[in-house]
């Protein structure tokens, strides 16, 4: 009796054993589970609830092993193995797919992005990431305008998507004046695809009460011509400056963004996700889809620490586990949930002209020669640092303490170094050794650093379509970073073989979403539209493919302190999808093109592709 109870435990006792937040229960639940997953062959196997058999199915465990079968029960993997093992799983009830040597693998595991903005950004005016002159832009926006007109003569326009750094031609600055007679009485705003610059109108600098006499907030700078009068340009924090005054969206309307954000995901295969830049709204309008059963992807939340707010770690503190008890839902289960137990800090910006704002050891080169006879020699900015080192190592060992996962975003070598020393510190005066800190995007590292990730557990959280050559990369960085710098530029491979478990993140909206896409850069460094950005990105190496694909799924996992997904083995919970290739043996230039024919999410079938697609 107790041999056949432990092989196969009654679901009610694994319900009740996973019910609730104490840790000694779900750690009995999971004992339980993965004895159960452990039977021995030879042992009568309970029906599964789905068998896909015939496929290649990829684990994403450490060896990048591939199976042909895995069978799904109660929400989670009861089998991989081979079509001959896989037939002691399927009764009378079980549905049986044969994949014909289709792949599947984890669901991918998102770990950076903002899903409210980019649901938003799905429903309004959009320059869709373009490279575009300023004419082509005043003609989109009054597009826009017109098809507006109805929501009255002041309504706000906010335009998104708007790639700053490939204007035309290149080296072109948008300000409020090109903007102005587009309309005389509604406000407008323009923000760059990686959301750190905005540009407003004159009648929407009005409304927000900005003159010459306007200070620069911590953390931000306004854009002023020779006079001091700003130019219609705000990065950083200052653009809360303008963007505050916008009408808040109404709970509907997060909501709906919400939507079309999650169904964005599951086309391209999302099962899990971090808001890296999690607002209460956002965390709300997941949370009334979860309540409402439209949950489709587990979802993560980073509150934001401002600069401000960092220099009172325990007031921080306190705010986390206050959002963390009106949020989070508990331990994962089968069923998606919200989770807190990120926070967000902004160590600087970025480092493309025009904006210079990723803080860099040494200067920003500038031109000292004429456009068509450039000189680049050093120029007076290193970029800033928004939150002094002393303050940030203080900040990070108090959000440590408390149990959450610090999420730094740091692009600049500067802002990297002191990021690490400030983990350094952290680890130094913590005595929790389950704390799993990530930097997001870590753009340009000095070589003596890339082995301090590994040493000290840190996860860069890199955005792979970054590495390939084109307007944001070649023409807004090369000249001003120079030849040593330049090839520095997006370490993927240089923080892999110091031993540094990277993982993924689209900061979708900055980019549209496309996982597949990224990928393809990942392991190519090459822009597939060829012509002047033909070639690989610099001097970096791709990443090895299985490699790339375990980053977005068991690795993307574990920095979401999510060790129940992300590997397709027994006990794990079934998010699984399946593709339309197999991603380890097509043509790298081809994986772009990859379909999500099926995405499941705890054993449910939450999108299936249309035939055809």
């Amino acid at each position: 009796m107790i041999k056949r109870f432990i092989t196969h435990p009654p679901r009610t006792v694994v319900a009740r054993a996973t019910a609730g937040r104490r840790p000694a229960t779900a750690l009995l639940a999971a004992t339980l589970l993965t004895l159960a997953a452990a039977a021995p062959a030879s042992a009568a196997a309970r029906p599964a609830d789905t068998v896909w058999k015939n496929g290649r199915i990829f684990t994403a465990d450490a060896r990048g092993t591939v199976r042909q079968a895995v069978a799904v029960r109660d929400g989670r993997i009861a089998y991989v193995g081979t079509d001959r093992g896989v037939r002691r799983y399927v009764g009378r009830r079980t549905h049986v797919t044969d994949l014909h040597g289709r792949m599947v693998t984890p669901g991918l595991v998102d770990a950076h992005m903002h899903p409210l903005g980019g649901g938003q950004a799905l429903l309004k005016c959009s320059l869709d990431y373009l490279p575009l002159t300023k004419e082509q832009i005043r003609s989109r926006i009054a597009a826009c305008l017109r098809d507006t007109a109805d929501e009255g003569p002041k309504a706000w326009l906010e335009v998104t998507a708007w790639y700053q750094e490939a204007m035309l031609p290149a080296g072109t600055k948008l300000t409020a004046a090109d903007l102005d007679d587009l309309s005389p009485t509604r406000p407008i705003t323009v923000q760059s695809s990686f959301f750190h610059s905005t540009v407003a109108n004159s009648t929407a600098m009005r409304i927000a009460g900005i003159t010459a006499a306007t200070k620069d907030p911590a953390g931000g700078s306004i854009d002023r011509d020779a006079q001091g009068a700003p130019t219609g340009l705000f990065n950083d924090e200052a653009q809360g400056l303008v963007t505050g005054k916008i009408p808040a969206p109404t709970a509907a309307d997060d909501r709906k963004a919400a939507e079309a954000a999650l169904k964005a995901m599951r086309e391209q295969g999302v099962t899990s996700f971090l808001d890296a830049a999690a607002s209460p709204d956002s965390m709300a309008a997941f949370r009334s889809l979860r309540r409402q059963g439209k949950l489709t992807a587990r979802a993560h939340f980073a509150p934001v620490i401002s600069a401000d707010q960092a220099k009172d770690p325990a007031k921080a503190v306190a705010g986390l586990q206050a959002t963390r008890r009106r949020f989070d839902e508990g331990p994962v289960g089968v069923r998606p949930a919200i989770t807190v137990r990120n926070a967000k800090v902004f160590m600087d910006g970025v480092q493309q002209f025009p904006a210079f704002t990723a803080g860099l050891l040494d200067p920003y080169l500038v031109n000292t020669g004429t456009p068509d006879h450039p000189h680049f020699t050093p120029g007076p900015s290193r970029g800033p640092i928004y939150v002094q080192p002393g303050a940030l190592a203080r900040l990070l060992t108090a959000i440590g303490a408390a149990g959450f996962d610090p999420h730094v975003h740091s692009i600049g070598d500067r802002a990297v170094r002191v990021t690490l020393d400030a983990v350094a510190a952290m680890r130094k005066a913590t005595k929790r050794r389950d704390v799993r800190p990530a930097m997001a995007h870590a753009e340009i590292v000095d070589p003596a650093d890339y082995r301090r990730f590994a040493q000290l557990g840190v996860l860069p959280v890199m955005s792979y379509q970054w590495a390939k050559p084109g307007p944001d990369s070649v023409d807004a960085q090369k000249d001003y970073l120079g030849f040593e710098r330049w090839n520095r530029v997006e370490p993927e491979d240089s923080l892999r073989r110091a031993g540094a478990r990277i993982t993924y993140g689209s900061d979708w909206p900055v980019d549209p979403l496309n996982e597949w896409f990224a990928l393809q850069v990942g392991v190519t460094r090459e822009n597939p539209a060829g012509g002047k950005y033909a070639g690989r990105f610099n001097g970096q190496k791709p990443l090895p493919r299985a490699y790339a694909l375990r980053s977005i799924t068991a690795s993307g996992s574990y920095a979401l302190h999510q060790d129940a997904t992300g590997v397709i083995a027994p006990g794990k919970l079934a998010d699984l999808i399946v593709l339309d290739r197999d991603v380890l043996r097509t043509k790298a230039r081809r994986i772009g093109a990859t379909k999500v024919l099926t995405t499941m999410v705890g054993g449910r079938t939450v999108y299936r592709a249309r035939a055809g697609r």
